[in-house]
């Protein structure tokens, strides 16, 4: 899903226009941008969380000439997803898979007809 994709599911929900939908849409990422930067913790219960992990110092190669790089300590983002949204994923492939399941080898169904 784009952003786009997602400023069009909002305003559908929402009876809201594309342009205010958009604004929310941004409010919210600036937010959790904002957030980060800050260097605090989202934590969205059921969803998941966002934090930063610090990646430290280290010695790299250029690829191309093979000399040796410093890299330098960094922060990066890190997504967490919540344990709801790991059961309702995987529900929803669990019941994706249940009549296929039901199904024989040749896909027919398995169910003897008199």
């Amino acid at each position: 899903m784009t952003k786009a994709e997602l400023v069009e599911e909002v305003s559908r929900v929402s009876d809201l226009t594309k342009k205010h939908s958009e604004v929310i849409v941004d409010t919210v990422f600036k937010s959790i941008i904002d957030a980060l930067h800050r260097g605090e913790k989202i934590e969205l219960r059921g969803f998941g969380s966002f934090r930063l992990r610090k990646r430290e110092p280290r010695k790299g190669r250029n690829p191309k000439t093979g000399d040796k790089v410093d890299v330098p300590p960094k922060k990066v983002p890190y997504f967490k997803p919540g344990k709801e949204l790991k059961e309702l994923i995987n529900r929803e492939e669990e019941s994706a898979e249940a009549p296929a399941a039901a199904a024989g080898p040749d896909g027919s169904d398995t169910a003897v007809q008199a």
